[in-house]
């Protein structure tokens, strides 16, 4: 009997050894196998301490957990420091850092490679893909709504029979996709709350960020306010268009009255007044936005559009504020699209450049350092110091990713241009420029987003997020 309890608390002890940092399981060699047997489903990190990457991730892998644990789920996210733990390291072929793997059914021999996103919510509905069904079935409106508002990204199939090869293909397909939440119905009610007539399937997307990271890399979207008396009229036409660019092309309508959606219209130079409008971009190597000549919204216009487009006919369509009077008068001059050729590629001058956007919050911290190093060379005869607001100005030769981007244009003939990499300080700046562009410098191109930079795919975010339901007819799925 003593040798029973012993071996009890023994057990007991073990099973306590596994301890929690913000609901993530602390794995080690000792108490591993032990873990396993304990969580049929589990999705162990193998990190580094020292690793940014890591660092990076550790809040959202924490919010992911605690998500699931909120629920109730049998899944369990856990971490391995693969520095201390090198046996658990070599034996799952932990190589670099960090490495996540998916342990099922308590299996030690066969974990699944982790394959998703870094957000909480990529964590959760790839780990929920892969315990559960690849889309949910939706019998309630309630269950729908919940799915919509709880997802950033939620594609739903509205299909009669759900047993037809259209919603097998459905299916099929969100086995393929591990970041997005898929579901399907065939409920009367929920065809009705979303005004579904007949098979569809339906992407609803809070942010835009998503929408342009998938495959399809060119994009038409319609700025229609939805209350207006021919935004029918308006959806049908560009729904018929849409037919013959199935897999070319992503059509896409953004409600332009939504308050939240101001940011993508000012994105593309557009005011709300100005809407219906009808813009196109493409997200290739660069990224590149063309403007139609007539403002008429007809299937037969849009049509024309799209094939003069994919035809390569079209010349993009490149913003520009008019330019200020007062343009040179401060230290800090002011450049717009109409000016920016004849002052940045000066062959007298080296020209160093904020491209910046108003919202951005890194470019708001940087702007007094900024205007200090004007102050600076405000006598120079050679330096100029300026700045463009990259929102509302593009330029054919310069393209710019994030926020705040900063190129050098030095004295010469050759157009050269040079991204600055250094510390972003009036001390660095000042090396820099003092270098000719040399310490603290790299050729065009070779730059790497840092945590100093916003993307121009993030304008949504920052400094709010941007609710909106953009609805996608192609069908892409």
């Amino acid at each position: 009997m003593l040798k029973f309890v012993l071996l009890c608390a023994l057990a007991a002890a073990s099973r306590a050894d596994v301890a929690e940092e913000e609901d993530v399981l602390v794995l080690k060699k000792s108490n591993f196998d032990e873990a396993l047997r304990a969580h049929p489903h589990l999705l162990v990190e193998f990190y580094a301490p020292w690793c940014g990457h890591c660092k990076a991730l550790a809040p959202e892998y924490a919010k992911a957990a605690g998500m699931l644990k909120a629920e109730g789920s049998d899944i369990r996210l856990a971490k391995v420091d693969a520095t201390e733990e090198s046996d658990l390291a070599q034996e799952f072929g932990v190589r670099g850092y960090p490495t996540i793997k998916f342990f099922k059914g308590g299996a030690k021999d066969s974990p699944k490679e982790y394959s998703a996103g870094r957000q909480a919510e990529d964590i959760v509905n790839w780990l929920k893909k892969r315990t559960g069904p690849a889309a949910t079935t939706l019998t309630e409106v309630t269950q729908a709504e919940s799915l919509i508002a709880d997802s950033e990204v939620a594609v739903v199939a509205f299909f009669k029979d759900v047993e037809s090869d259209g919603a097998k293909a459905f299916v099929q397909a969100a086995e393929a996709v591990d970041d997005i939440p898929f579901a399907i119905t065939s409920a009367d009610g929920v065809f009705s709350k979303f005004e579904v007539s007949k098979d569809s399937v339906i992407l609803f997307k809070k942010t835009a960020p998503k929408i342009f990271g998938g495959e399809i890399k060119s994009h038409i979207l319609m700025f229609v306010p939805k209350a207006s008396s021919d935004f029918q009229e308006k959806m049908d036409q560009f729904k018929k268009a849409a037919e013959g660019f199935k897999g070319k092309i992503l059509f896409i309508f953004i409600d332009s009255e939504i308050d939240d959606n101001q940011r993508i219209l000012e994105f593309f130079g557009l005011k709300k007044e100005e809407c219906p409008a009808v813009r196109l971009i493409t997200l290739e190597d660069e990224m590149t936005k063309y403007k139609p000549d007539t403002t008429e919204i007809t299937a037969e216009n849009i049509i024309s559009f799209c094939t003069a487009f994919t035809d390569g006919k079209l010349k993009p369509h490149l913003m520009s504020q008019d330019i200020p009077e007062d343009w040179d008068k401060s230290p800090v001059k002011v450049l717009v699209g109409k000016n920016f050729e004849e002052v940045a590629f000066d062959p007298a001058k080296n020209v160093f450049v904020e491209f910046y956007a108003p919202w951005c919050g890194h470019c708001k911290q940087l702007a007094p350092i900024w205007d200090q190093l004007g102050e600076q060379y405000k006598g120079s005869s050679d330096i100029v110091v300026a700045k463009m607001d990259s929102t509302a100005n593009e330029i054919e030769s310069v393209k710019v990713h994030s926020f705040p981007t900063l190129k050098f244009f030095p004295a010469g003939d050759e157009r050269k241009v040079i991204d600055y990499n250094g510390e972003r300080t009036l001390d660095g700046f000042t090396k820099f420029l003092e270098s000719g562009g040399k310490e603290g410098g790299a050729p065009a191109g070779d730059d790497e987003e840092d945590e100093g930079e916003v993307s121009t795919f993030d304008f949504p975010r920052h400094p709010r997020r941007c609710f909106s339901e953009l609805t996608e007819f192609t069908n892409q799925i």
